[in-house]
């Protein structure tokens, strides 16, 4: 059964960083764009950043710019979310997702303000950040 895990969230103070990692299995990983997402209480689904299935190139939303990096290791079937800098508007739970590359035309279609729920082939569970004092 294809599958992603999401791990690594938790309680930070303004300002702090943290690292979150997504585990997948029963899936060619190295074939997939993975993408890391948020939703926040009240708010719809929005894309946070995505990475090619290689690793070469990326997309990462305006609001986390310069904050936050997305990673891969295809060896471990793992791809990681550095966050820094972390403001209470980050405070959402965090999903990562893939899709297969044949299936995405950009990294911007995958994560970007039109991207489709439907659009991914695994969903992870979620992890939650809570970014307060």
């Amino acid at each position: 059964q294809s599958q992603l895990v999401e791990s690594g969230g938790g309680l930070v103070q303004p300002g702090g960083s943290l690292r979150l990692s997504c585990t997948a299995s029963g899936f060619t990983f190295a074939y997939y764009n993975i993408g890391w997402f948020r939703q926040a209480p009240e708010k719809e689904r929005e894309g946070v950043s995505c990475i090619s299935h290689s690793g070469g190139s990326s997309y990462s939303a305006d609001f986390v710019k310069g904050r936050f990096t997305i990673s891969r290791d295809n060896a471990k079937n793992m791809v990681y979310l550095e966050m820094n800098n972390l403001e209470p508007e980050d405070t959402a739970v965090y999903y990562c997702a893939a899709a297969h590359r044949f299936r995405i035309s950009t990294l911007q279609a995958m994560c970007g303000g039109e991207f489709e729920l439907t659009g991914m082939d695994v969903w992870g569970a979620g992890t939650l950040v809570t970014v307060s004092s």
